[in-house]
């Protein structure tokens, strides 16, 4: 099974889009210990934004772009919020996309990310 793992990104800050880089991986890692395949763009894309000029950092359209083509390609779409307390415009977009192909979507909770980033 591929899981696409949503989670938002962006943020003037660079502080906060660091932070949701990390919770990010933290997240894809538990999923690939459970022995998913795991697509995170803000995982795999963080590192590359430090080599983008300034004006494709932050384009909604430039990433949806690169990330909407493999969230096709996706068994399923795990949603999991980071910090934000509504879904990103980036993550709402995932969610329309998936829902237009059928993807099935899970919302992944805090409560339980706690939980099973506890877990070895």
């Amino acid at each position: 099974m591929i899981i696409y793992l949503a989670t938002p990104y962006s943020h003037p800050s660079a502080e906060i889009r660091e932070m949701r880089w990390r919770i990010s991986c933290e997240v894809a890692a538990w999923a690939m210990r459970q022995g998913h395949t795991v697509f995170c763009p803000i995982a795999h894309s963080h590192p590359i934004a430090a080599y983008l000029p300034e004006d494709l950092l932050l384009s909604h359209s430039f990433w949806m772009n690169q990330d909407l083509p493999l969230l096709a390609k996706a068994d399923t779409v795990w949603v999991y919020p980071c910090d934000a307390a509504d879904v990103s415009r980036g993550v709402a977009r995932e969610i329309k996309e998936a829902k237009r192909l059928g993807i099935p979507i899970r919302l992944i909770s805090h409560d339980e990310v706690g939980q099973l980033l506890d877990k070895p």
